[in-house]
């Protein structure tokens, strides 16, 4: 059974294949090209473009655009419920003593269609209407031919493998958060628990980072491409109903990542926060610095911006003594490769680096394309926003959707990517588990380390230390 090709190849420049469309004349069946590019359509009209026949397959960037985007409109069960109905109408897969010569020409197309949609958006699956549609599908076109019977065995095997594996991912990301405390309480209750710091725990900076990396290309691999989508959907204005995904979202792995970055920030501030020597805070920062830009080296934006958010928060902007002993010139140049100005314009010139080093890698350190995940969200998000899903004249404008899969789909490429650096569990134990301090914590470890510089600190510091420590 042929393989999906990777994401790489899906999209040229301009945003989407330019000679898909060769086979089809301009505004045909209710839809509507300029230029052999498909821009609208109907509904209805884009649902039966999906749907292959004897002599017709739909390129694999409709698939992936309309599979991506249709959930604006309606819930995948529903989408799917249409396309085996499609399927079974239209190639007659409904008829007794089906002709084994018809079964040969078109089962291979919507076996091939069935293993897009359950690779590429598995999560939808976990619907078990969608599940039900599926083995119904895939049980006829056995029927039909035996030849057929252990493709379909394979194409559910692999779903139901992929679906075990995220479970899993979910039990352990719960796990990890119901054991989180916080930093202090566990200083105040055993305070020789906590004597290790990250430099005790892992003192070459280059190991932290790659280990940063493998968190990073973990989580991002969970993502599914409809998580873009979905964290989007609003009403769909000719449906009075519902809104698409009213039940509830199928994953929150987007969620659990946006959360790990915050995680590391925390972890980083609390870490140069804790010792209660100067030249201790000062040699963290360093430590940090060299992590950070070991992350931009590899083209770990997100666990490099996630550093920088770190080392810029108050309680630890606020150290000016320890900062006057940090040898800061490296700092400065990775702020400066992450400062915002121009919509970010640095980062995003060191991204398009990364990523063309990626198309021409020769090794998987190459491939390495870990982008600061917040942006990409936001650039995600004003795309949807800044364009209407629907044409004046009721169409679903399709324009819209190249733009949006072509962004989506070079994050899939990335995410693919395996980390090729040594694990070492006890550093990635510390990074996902050890406390961190919550916002008051660091402020009242800052002001223990340097004292209140105004009145309004000094408040601050008083009420910190009779509520946290229970002192006067």
């Amino acid at each position: 059974m042929p393989q999906t090709p990777p994401f790489a190849a899906m999209f040229d420049s301009s945003g989407y294949n330019r000679n898909l469309y060769q086979s089809k004349e301009d505004n045909c069946g209710g839809l509507y090209y300029h230029d052999n590019n498909l821009l609208s359509g109907s509904l209805e009209a884009l649902i039966q473009h999906l749907v292959p026949n004897v002599d017709y397959y739909p390129d694999r960037t409709y698939i992936f655009t309309f599979l991506l985007s249709s959930r604006l409109f309606m819930h995948p069960y529903e989408l799917m419920a249409k396309v085996c109905h499609l399927c079974i109408e239209q190639q007659r897969l409904s008829e007794p003593g089906l002709d084994k010569n018809w079964i040969r020409k078109i089962a291979p197309k919507i076996l091939q269609l069935l293993t897009e949609w359950t690779e590429t958006f598995p999560y939808d699956f976990r619907d078990e209407r969608m599940m039900r549609n599926l083995k119904e599908l895939a049980q006829r076109i056995a029927s039909g031919d035996e030849m057929y019977r252990k493709n379909v065995q394979q194409l559910l095997q692999n779903l139901i493998r992929k679906l075990a594996t995220v479970s899993q991912y979910e039990e352990v990301l719960a796990k990890i958060s119901a054991t989180s405390t916080d930093r202090l309480t566990v200083l105040k209750t055993k305070p020789q628990s906590i004597q290790r710091d990250i430099i005790t725990v892992c003192n070459d900076p280059y190991t932290l980072a790659q280990q940063l990396t493998h968190i990073e290309l973990e989580r991002l691999n969970y993502i599914g491409p409809e998580e873009f989508v979905q964290a989007f959907v609003q009403k769909d204005p000719l449906d009075n109903d519902k809104s698409c995904y009213g039940d509830r979202k199928k994953t929150r792995n987007l969620e659990a990542y946006v959360e790990w970055f915050n995680r590391l920030s925390y972890l980083v501030a609390t870490e140069i926060c804790m010792p209660v020597k100067k030249k201790h805070r000062a040699r963290v920062i360093e430590y940090f610095i060299d992590v950070a830009r070991e992350c931009f080296n590899i083209g770990n934006f997100n666990s490099l911006m996630a550093i920088i958010s770190g080392m810029n928060m108050s309680p630890v902007s606020r150290l000016k003594k320890t900062w006057a002993k940090v040898k800061t010139a490296k700092f400065d140049i990775l702020e400066h490769q992450m400062d915002p100005s121009s919509n970010f314009y640095n980062y995003r010139t060191a991204l398009r680096g990364a990523a063309q080093r990626s198309l021409t890698a020769h090794s998987n350190r190459e491939k390495i394309v870990i982008p600061f995940f917040s942006l990409l969200i936001k650039d995600i998000y004003f795309l949807n926003e800044g364009c209407a899903n629907r044409l004046p004249n009721g169409h679903v404008n399709f324009e819209k959707f190249w733009e949006l899969a072509k962004q989506v789909s070079e994050f899939m490429t990335w995410k693919q990517v395996e980390c090729p650096f040594e694990r070492d569990r006890k550093i990635l134990q510390y990074l996902l588990t050890v406390p961190v301090f919550s916002d008051d914590a660091l402020y009242l470890a800052s002001y223990e380390s340097e004292s209140p510089e105004n009145h309004v600190e000094k408040d601050r510091w008083k009420t910190l230390r009779s509520t946290l420590l229970g002192r006067v």
